[in-house]
């Protein structure tokens, strides 16, 4: 028996070794390797030295280049100037916190003046701890992304009763222990506040790296996402990391920018292999006008092309487009289209006890978009419906929020605003109500009546101050053509007295030639004049 059972498995080896002959070689899958028995790490995706900087010489002159650019021509801003000369590491800390906060997906244009306003009223970790989240929506307004105001203010708070105070001195701390700091966010005020030796990659590096490493594989993907911030740690400059990524930052806003870049004032053209590529391909097409390229095909060299192109999982998949020039780099997916939303919203006017307008306005959910902000009384059209229907749920809306029963009638249609947030395409119908004066108490908390000076002033989204302003204007225009009107009807009466007045015509001499009228005809003229 023991000698069948050795038979047929020898049989069997020999018939598995057959078949494994008859098919093409290939790699092992990691599933089919563990099926085995034998243990291994997954296979990292195949990454060429030619993205990387495999030259220390190299690393070494691109950060004194980089570097010399930088003190030469940086901008001054309000919170490099305060990480420089602030001496107080805890305010220093925080106060870069709240720039690159301030800075996430808004421009360094419309940050200072919010930056200068907020540093002047919550100099401190302490002194922002302090402040209501109303305080920090209505200092926010504006700018945008209002969940990142929340977090700041959470992050004090959290700072003041569980750190004692004191901001987190590392990298993996900030990470770890402040709401909304991400992994560029921490390297950041590590870097520029705390000095720590660590790269940072936010958009304007990814671009600069994808360009210098000629990365054209998409910048979204976790193998580029890996491999850039592998370069940006080994590029930092060890003695001045702070200023290093705050350089290539400042580069990729002012020269390497997305479109149309300045590669001609670049202080670190000499390392970038896109513009090497780019030079390359116009010496070629050159070559190729002059008619002095031989017949075999033209080929770039070693150095100016991955030679691992096909499987390199940081080499692009898409083409080479001349046009395109440096721009080829880096590549990113489409966007996915904004979501369509049309939202019916009723600007309620009541006259306040001092006579001038109120404005009604309702509190936002505390979660979820444009969170604790005031808007006006708004509700989410699912589809296109009349005007009559629009009124008829508005009135609704409204009676129900002041608990009366109002007259559809009341309601007048305004106009539309467009804004577009980030994924949203927003739509507001607009309508206006104006309230007597039993008609205007609210009974919910979560409603204010403000004054316009106040709802100026209120934590109110760019939205709403879009719609304020389409309701001025709309009153202007109204005024002007009630103005115009009057206008025209006090000049049509004055037209009308002169025209009558010059008809009148002259005693003693119209219609006579300036012959002398008899006694008789005297009068006949003057009762023609009185009729």
């Amino acid at each position: 028996m023991s000698r069948l059972r050795s038979a047929m498995h020898k049989g069997k080896r020999v018939g598995q070794e057959i078949v494994e002959t008859a098919k093409p070689k290939r790699k092992k899958s990691e599933t089919a390797v563990k099926e085995e028995g034998t243990k291994t790490k997954t296979v990292p995706p195949v990454q060429s030295s030619y993205h990387t900087f495999p030259d220390p010489a190299d690393v070494v002159l691109l950060r004194s280049n980089l570097l010399c650019w930088y003190d030469k021509e940086k901008r001054e801003l309000p919170w490099r100037t305060l990480a420089l000369t602030e001496s107080d590491l805890n305010i220093r800390t925080y106060a870069v916190w709240v720039s690159e906060i301030m800075l996430q997906q808004t421009q360094v244009a419309t940050v200072i003046d919010y930056y200068n306003k907020w540093m002047k009223r919550w100099p401190t970790v302490q002194d922002l701890a302090a402040a209501t989240l109303e305080e920090v929506n209505q200092m926010w307004a504006g700018l945008g992304y209002y969940s990142r105001g929340k977090r700041l203010h959470e992050g004090s708070q959290k700072v003041v009763s569980e750190l004692k105070g004191q901001m987190p001195r590392t990298v993996d701390s900030l990470l770890k222990q402040l709401p909304g700091v991400g992994r560029y966010t921490a390297a950041a005020i590590g870097s520029i506040a705390l000095g720590q030796v660590t790269g940072a990659v936010d958009g304007n590096v990814i671009r600069v790296l994808c360009r210098l490493r000629a990365i054209g594989a998409d910048s979204t993907s976790p193998a580029v996402t890996e491999a850039l911030w592998s370069l940006a740690n080994k590029l930092v400059d060890p003695d001045r990391p702070g200023d290093f990524n705050q350089a290539l930052m400042e580069l990729g806003a002012r020269v390497c920018t997305p479109k149309g870049p300045l590669c001609s004032q670049c202080p670190v053209q000499t390392h970038c292999r896109s513009y090497s590529k780019v030079q390359l391909k116009q010496e070629k097409n050159s070559q190729k006008l002059l008619g002095k390229l031989d017949r075999k095909p033209f080929a770039l060299s070693d150095i100016e092309d991955c030679l691992n192109s096909g499987t390199c999982s940081l080499c692009p998949s898409e083409p080479w487009d001349d046009e395109l020039g440096v721009q080829n780099f880096p590549r990113k997916p489409a966007k996915k289209p904004p979501r369509v939303e049309r939202t019916l919203t009723c600007v309620v006017i009541r006259v306040g006890e001092e006579g001038e307008d109120e404005y009604l306005l309702t509190k936002r959910p505390n979660k979820g978009l444009l969170a604790g902000l005031w808007e006006f009384p708004s509700l989410l059209l699912e589809e296109k419906s009349s005007e009559v229907k629009q009124k008829r749920a508005l009135c609704a809306e409204i009676s129900s929020l002041l608990g009366t029963s109002l007259s559809e009638s009341f309601f007048q249609y305004v106009g539309e605003v467009v804004h577009i947030f980030s994924h949203i395409h927003q739509t507001y119908v607009v309508h206006s109500v104006c309230l007597k004066d039993g008609d205007a108490q609210t009974r919910t908390e979560n409603a204010q009546w403000l004054s316009r000076p106040a709802l100026q002033g209120a934590a109110v989204s760019t939205g709403v101050k879009k719609i304020v302003k389409l309701c001025d204007s709309v009153k202007s225009k109204e005024d002007q053509t009630s103005k115009d009107g009057k206008r025209k009807k006090h000049t049509d009466i004055k037209n009308d007295k002169k025209q009558q007045t010059s008809k009148k015509p002259k005693l003693g001499t119209a219609n006579t030639g300036g012959r002398q009228l008899s006694l008789s005809s005297f009068f006949k003229t003057v009762k023609e004049e009185s009729v």
